[in-house]
């Protein structure tokens, strides 16, 4: 690390040296830029390292006089997990009751992306993104469900391709009112009547 931010120079070296203990040779043609690129593209997967939710919030939390509930669908998602760097991907739907303050909709697909783009594993990421909209809005109940793929589980080990993980982090009345929960589920798969 270079002055607290990752030094791009080092990780390709180290992923020159990794090329080569993988008994490649990264002078070869098409491999001469793949450290740099590769070292590049880490350091995008895992810029969230460098973002906060109030960071990304940037003051878009609004007052309001509805206690509706809020839910955004289908929000991609795209992360590495911890135990091999493998990438896992899929969708989450978050929901809130607002009581006072309602936070922009961007900003809601922006916490998760700030807490997808990390080293992670699926039941901390649903349970980090449920907190802090119960941070940033005081909501009185939040939700999160998640569904995805992990290519941990799908190129190498068991490899079961057609297997999908599904969490949910249930907060505040979510958690105590089987109808809300229930209520914010059905909004989540898009199945409310």
């Amino acid at each position: 690390m270079k002055n607290g931010k990752p030094d791009e120079n080092k990780i390709a070296s180290l992923i020159r040296e990794l090329l080569a203990e993988l008994g490649e040779d990264p002078s070869r043609e098409g491999l001469l830029k793949t450290p740099q690129r590769v070292a590049k593209s880490l350091l995008f997967l895992t810029r969230g390292y460098s973002l906060s939710p109030r960071k990304v919030l940037n003051n878009a939390v609004f007052s309001t006089d509805s206690d509706n509930m809020v839910v955004l669908r289908n929000i991609e998602i795209y992360s590495m997990c911890e135990h091999h760097m493998l990438p896992f991907y899929g969708r989450c739907a978050v929901g809130y009751i607002a009581d006072g303050k309602v936070v922009g909709v961007s900003k809601i697909a922006r916490i998760a992306e700030c807490f997808a783009r990390r080293l992670q594993i699926q039941e901390r990421l649903t349970w980090q993104i449920a907190r802090a909209v119960e941070e940033a809005t005081g909501a009185e109940g939040v939700g999160v469900v998640m569904e995805c793929r992990h290519l941990c589980m799908m190129m190498r080990g068991v490899e079961k391709q057609n297997s999908v993980m599904g969490t949910s982090a249930m907060l505040g009345s979510f958690r105590s009112d089987p109808r809300t929960r229930q209520e914010f589920l059905s909004l989540a798969r898009g199945t409310e009547s």
